[in-house]
């Protein structure tokens, strides 16, 4: 059974532990800005949502690239970048509605989460969430109406925060 990364943001403390064992798991270095998943604070509604690449069924980063570069694992379901035929063209950071991918001036490669596939399948962001805001669980249907409710609450915020 594939896997999803589950948020809750109800139980965020914007500790940002997620974005350093992230950014150090792929990177090693402790750098937030190179990290997979982000953090988001809304101060004044005492709000903190973490962010990352959903998963989605219909993923409209991979249906865009011009390479078919962003491909699917078909034992976890993942989504992951293919660095090898990834070009930069950033279509796919275009397309993301959630802006879960991001194009790295380094490499000139898209980079999204993958849930740590390239490395051992086992989300480093999760190991480090002390308040257990991110869980990794068997995907069912309760876990996916709770990713997709997640994500829509997401969409609304950030309209309202670009109006």
């Amino acid at each position: 059974m594939a896997k999803v990364l589950v948020i809750h943001p109800e139980r965020c403390t914007a500790c940002r532990a997620c974005e350093l064992a992230c950014s150090m798991k792929h990177y090693g270095e402790f750098n937030p800005s190179r990290s997979r998943i982000q953090v988001n604070i809304f101060l004044e509604e005492a709000l903190y949502i973490p962010t990352t690449c959903t998963q989605c069924d219909q993923a409209w980063c991979a249906k865009i690239c011009p390479t078919n570069a962003i491909v699917r694992d078909q034992a976890t379901m993942a989504y992951k970048v293919l660095d090898d035929k990834c070009v930069g063209c950033k279509m796919c950071v275009l397309a993301c509605p959630f802006g879960s991918i991001v194009l790295f001036p380094e490499k000139g490669k898209a980079e999204k989460c993958d849930h740590c596939l390239s490395i051992d399948g086992d989300p480093e962001c999760v190991k480090f969430c002390t308040p257990k805001a991110l869980e990794y669980l068997d995907e069912d249907n309760e876990v996916r109406m709770r990713q997709m409710a997640t994500a829509l609450k997401l969409k609304e915020t950030y309209k309202e925060v670009t109006v």
